[in-house]
């Protein structure tokens, strides 16, 4: 232990003797390791970014969207206006029966006024199926969603979103009561909450036959969603294709007009998107890679002019009976304190910069819960004292080989 305290001293005290030329070689290696801390941080908030943009929708879900045909065919001119029906949604329930939930949207058209009592404001209505409760992630806090029953007898029930229901409400008991909507009374079964967009609380969702019946647009449908169970990304997109097929066949429309017929595949954009994150650490890595190893150079350029500085010292060391293997931990010693001491710095102040950004950059489009896995940054710095060890045996290894006849010549 005094051996060790005594070279730790004789370190610290080389250091001080050559307080710039050390001070900015540890700048680099505390601002190579910040900047990977931060790049890494930055990825895996952009990640959950992305992620957070699909909150809304199962992820393998498919979502189709008529259209005007471009295209001509069966001797149908382009132009034609494609619509959705209660056809097609039996259809594709009938003939893929890999689908495990399936649901349709009618928009009810013009005003949507909404009174209770003396309280009237306007809000989305939608009509739809059971099983948007979870193709859209649409959680039920009070009452219930609409069921198979509702849509066979066409009731006039509602399940209305938190914010509508607030509104609509105050504090009060909403389940069993009885708004209007455009002047006809629904009654509220449930209420929801979502962490889909903005609008997603102001929206009411009422049986979708009960909507094509009352607004006098019977089994029409403005679009369609649906899911294939745990299908990966080349079955979800086999699924894309035959769900189109099988719709413009139904609809005369021809097979490579997608404006017609537009099937989003949303399975299909996450892995898109996710292979450019992939991409994006890479790039992340090389970068912060790359830094630590100019600032690795740095530290070994320090020992290799270190070493030149000393040649008369280290001789007088070997000619007194120094071995070779204490001028080495000497050497190396001094590369692994600078390394280490600059490379934790980095670690912490790049910690404290993600934290920060974590805290207050709450509002920032695609960033969302930016963080570094510790044992990452830990695994970095293990590395990057690895790094201090290699960049100093060599020109260590150098001093060790000095004669000490010509060092002291010299």
């Amino acid at each position: 232990m005094p051996f060790a305290f005594d070279s730790l001293r004789e370190i610290i005290a080389t250091m001080r003797s050559n307080k710039l030329r050390s001070g900015l070689t540890a700048l680099s290696v505390a601002w190579g390791m910040l900047m990977l801390i931060v790049l890494l941080g930055a990825g895996n908030g952009l990640a959950n970014g992305v992620a957070y943009e699909f909150r809304d929708q199962r992820i393998n879900s498919l979502w189709v969207y008529p259209g005007k045909t471009t295209l001509p065919y069966a001797g149908r001119g382009p132009g034609r206006e494609v619509k959705l029906t209660n056809d097609d949604y039996e259809q594709l329930r009938r003939r893929m029966p890999a689908i495990d939930h399936i649901a349709g949207h009618y928009y009810v058209p013009g005003e949507r006024a909404v009174s209770y009592g003396a309280k009237h404001s306007a809000f989305e209505i939608r009509g739809t199926h059971p099983d948007h409760a979870y193709l859209e992630h649409t959680h039920v806090i009070r009452g219930r969603f609409l069921d198979d029953l509702d849509l066979s007898q066409r009731r006039k029930v509602a399940v209305l979103g938190t914010r509508a229901a607030s509104f609509l409400f105050g504090k009060g008991e909403p389940l069993g009561q009885y708004l209007k909507i455009r002047g006809l009374s629904f009654e509220v079964i449930g209420v929801f909450q979502d962490a889909g967009g903005q609008t997603e609380p102001d929206r009411i969702y009422v049986p979708i036959t009960t909507a094509q019946l009352v607004y006098e647009q019977p089994g029409r449908i403005h679009e369609l969603l649906l899911s294939i169970g745990d299908s990966n990304l080349e079955q979800s997109r086999d699924s894309a294709e035959r769900v189109h097929r099988l719709l413009a066949e139904a609809h005369d429309v021809a097979r490579s007009d997608r404006r017609a017929l537009h099937v989003r595949n949303n399975l299909e954009q996450f892995a898109s998107i996710n292979g450019v994150f992939l991409w994006i650490r890479g790039f992340v890595y090389v970068v912060g890679g790359g830094t630590l190893f100019v600032g690795a150079m740095g530290v070994s350029n320090l020992m290799l002019i270190s070493v030149k500085e000393r040649t008369r010292e280290v001789g007088v060391r070997k000619a007194l009976g120094a071995t070779t293997w204490s001028v080495i931990g000497l050497v190396v010693g001094e590369s692994v304190l600078v390394t280490a001491a600059a490379g934790y710095s980095g670690l912490i102040l790049g910690l404290l910069v993600v934290e920060l950004a974590r805290r207050y950059l709450t509002g920032v489009p695609y960033l969302r819960e930016p963080h570094v896995d510790l044992v990452l940054g830990l695994s970095a710095s293990l590395l990057l004292v690895l790094a201090g060890i290699l960049a100093g045996f060599f020109p260590a290894r150098h001093a060790a080989r000095i004669n000490p006849i010509q060092a002291l010549r010299g």
